[in-house]
C-alpha cells in the first residue's frame, strides 16, 4: 500500500476510543445530577400556576431581594477579579517565606462551613467587632448591611479566580514580556498588551464562578445580611422562609425566577469568553 493511500474504512477514525462510553457516562452523570434535579423544579406540581408566578414575580419584597442577590455578588465577582489577580500574581511569579502556607490559605473558604463563615464574619464586621468598632464611628456600618453581604460573598468566592487564574499564569511564556521590556515597552504596556490579555479568558471564568456562588450562597450571607426585608433580605433566605410558611408554590417561584437569571447572566458570560478567545486566536 502507498504511503499515502489510507487503509480501507480507517478515514476519521479517533485515535483513542471510547467515545460513545465515556459521552454516554458523562450524560447520565449530567441528567442525575443537574439535569433531573433541575426539571423536578420545573414540572414539580406544588399548586404554582402562571398567575402565582406573575404575583411573585412582582411583588415588591421578592423583587428586593433579587436586587440584593444580584448587585451583592456581581460586587464581590468583580472585587474578586482584581484581589484574585493580584493573589495569583504574587504565587504564580514570586518566591518568598510561607508561600506554601498561604497559598495553601487560599482554599480555606472551600473546607470551611459557611455557618462557621458566617458567624465569624459578623463577629468580626459587626459594631462592637475588631473591624466593625473601628468603623462604626465614622458612621460606617458593614454588618446587616449590603456592604457586609459583599464582604461575605468575597470571601467565599476568591479562591475561585485564584485558582482560574493561576494555572495560567503559571504556563505563560515569559519570552514575550521579556522581548517588549528590551524594546522599550514599560512594565504597564507590557502587562496591559501581553499579558492581559491572555488572562481575560480565565478572569472571566472566575467572576463566573463567584458570581454564580454568590447569587446562591446562604449561609455564610443568612448571619451578617440580618435578614431585613427591602433592605438586607437575599433571595435564597426568601425562598427558606416561604418554605417555612409551607408555601411551597412561592417559594417554587422564587427559585424558578432565580434559576432564569442566574441562567441568561451565565450565558451572557460564557458567549463573552467564546468571542474574547475567537477574538485572541
Amino acid at each position: 500500500m502507498g504511503a499515502g493511500v489510507e487503509a480501507p474504512g480507517r478515514k476519521g477514525r479517533r485515535i483513542l476510543p471510547g467515545f460513545g462510553l465515556t459521552m454516554g457516562v458523562s450524560v447520565l452523570y449530567l441528567s442525575l445530577v443537574v439535569l433531573i434535579p433541575l426539571s423536578a423544579l420545573v414540572f414539580n406540581q406544588t399548586g404554582l400556576t402562571w398567575s402565582k408566578l406573575w404575583e411573585v414575580a412582582s411583588d415588591t419584597r421578592v423583587l428586593a431581594s433579587y436586587r440584593v442577590s444580584l448587585t451583592t455578588s456581581a460586587a464581590a465577582a468583580l472585587a474578586d477579579s482584581v484581589l484574585g489577580l493580584l493573589v495569583a500574581w504574587v504565587l504564580a511569579r514570586y518566591e518568598f517565606p510561607g508561600k506554601k502556607a498561604f497559598d495553601a490559605l487560599i482554599d480555606l473558604p472551600f473546607a470551611l462551613p459557611t455557618a462557621v463563615a458566617g458567624v465569624a464574619l459578623t463577629a468580626l464586621y459587626s459594631r462592637n467587632g475588631w473591624i466593625g468598632s473601628l468603623f462604626d464611628p465614622l458612621g460606617i456600618r458593614i454588618a446587616f448591611t449590603p456592604l457586609g453581604i459583599t464582604l461575605a460573598l468575597m470571601f467565599i468566592g476568591i479562591p475561585f479566580v485564584v485558582r482560574t487564574v493561576q494555572p495560567v499564569l503559571e504556563d505563560m511564556e515569559r519570552d514575550t514580556e521579556e522581548a517588549a521590556a528590551t524594546l522599550g515597552a514599560g512594565r504597564w504596556r507590557t502587562f496591559r498588551k501581553i499579558v492581559l490579555p491572555g488572562l481575560l479568558p480565565p478572569l472571566l471564568t472566575g467572576f463566573a464562578l463567584a458570581f454564580a456562588r454568590g447569587i446562591g450562597e446562604y449561609g455564610s450571607v443568612v448571619f451578617i445580611s440580618g435578614n431585613m426585608p427591602m433592605r438586607t433580605e437575599i433571595a435564597p433566605l426568601l425562598i427558606v422562609s416561604k418554605l417555612e410558611q409551607f408555601d411551597y408554590a412561592g417559594a417554587t417561584a422564587v427559585a424558578l425566577l432565580l434559576l432564569l437569571l442566574s441562567f441568561l447572566l451565565l450565558l451572557v458570560v460564557n458567549s463573552l469568553q467564546r468571542w474574547m478567545r475567537k477574538a485572541a486566536r
